[in-house]
């Protein structure tokens, strides 16, 4: 568990002293600000919802957008409060379903792969995984402030679970799989031509991590997807879908595509049900494939295998 420094703890204790509704409505409204103020990003999600719903009407896409930029808020609004959890005060606010599919997979004896998006909300998801199940090794991108690493690391670890950075995960990950632990993985973000392969997401070649499938091909550790729905009330679902069937035909790098193009199909079957609780914002689709006959990209379309 990570200590929290003497000016994060400050920070966080702070914030937690101030009344949830309270910090829910301030980050709301500063949010809000932000959709109309910040053009870049305003413009950025509306770009990514008319390419991923070409069918809606301008409205409709708005209030997408905004209900996004309104659950980045309750994200950061709830995150202080994360510290203070307790197996009790999650399931006070946390709904279950499909924990059926974690204990399968668990049972397996080989360690857990379970992967899901910046979508609802994921802070709180690691939260209650740890909390209801048992902790978990997690990869994530460490932040450019320095301040803000320590803060959201130190947030993150608090309740047992173990944050790792990209680029030094490899031996954790392994080691946490061999132990018959929880690795948790994000693949919804975007990742440079040279780290990532292209899959389809909503229609368009999306550059993906593939760790989450070279894992699984090279330990042979089960798969599952978990999502942390936000409800009409404010609490939240976690589902725990089932176990992702693995492609293994021994073409290593082909499987890797494969495999990839299965796991975003799950994320995007979700977001396509709640669109306003995904990261519109995150600029999903700036990698792109590189055109011509000798490029070495390859793209996996969304209907070829299962």
């Amino acid at each position: 568990m990570t200590e929290h420094s003497p000016d994060t703890s400050a920070l966080v204790s702070c914030f937690r002293h101030i009344p949830l509704h309270i910090r829910q409505g301030v980050f709301v409204a500063l949010f809000e600000a932000g959709y109309h103020l910040d053009a870049r990003h305003r413009l950025a999600s509306l770009q990514n919802l008319k390419r991923a719903f070409p069918e809606k009407p301008v409205p409709e896409l708005v209030a997408i957008a905004r209900g996004a930029f309104r659950n980045m808020a309750l994200v950061a609004a709830e995150f202080f409060d994360i510290p203070s959890l307790t197996t009790e005060r999650i399931r006070e606010r946390v709904e279950v379903e499909g924990a059926e599919h974690y204990a399968a997979a668990a049972g397996k004896g080989r360690g857990l792969l379970l992967f899901g998006a910046h979508f609802g909300n994921w802070e709180f998801q690691a939260v209650a995984v740890s909390l209801l199940f048992r902790p978990l090794t997690f990869v994530y991108r460490p932040l450019d402030n320095p301040f803000l690493e320590r803060l959201v690391t130190s947030v993150r670890s608090s309740t047992g679970n173990i944050a790792v950075p990209t680029k030094k995960s490899m031996r954790q990950m392994l080691r946490a799989l061999k132990d018959n632990g929880t690795v948790g993985l994000l693949i919804d973000q975007n990742w440079n031509r040279r780290e990532g392969v292209f899959v389809e997401f909503f229609g368009r070649p999306a550059c993906t991590t593939d760790g989450l499938a070279l894992l699984a091909l090279h330990t042979g550790a089960p798969v599952i997807p978990a999502f942390m729905v936000r409800k009409p009330n404010g609490h939240y679902r976690l589902v725990i879908g089932e176990e992702v069937p693995l492609v293994d035909t021994g073409d290593r790098k082909t499987d890797a595509i494969v495999n990839t193009q299965n796991f975003t199909r799950v994320i995007e079957a979700l977001v396509r049900q709640y669109p306003d609780q995904w990261l519109w914002v995150h600029r999903r689709w700036q990698t792109q494939p590189q055109p011509g006959p000798g490029s070495r990209d390859r793209i996996m379309p969304a209907l070829t295998r299962n």
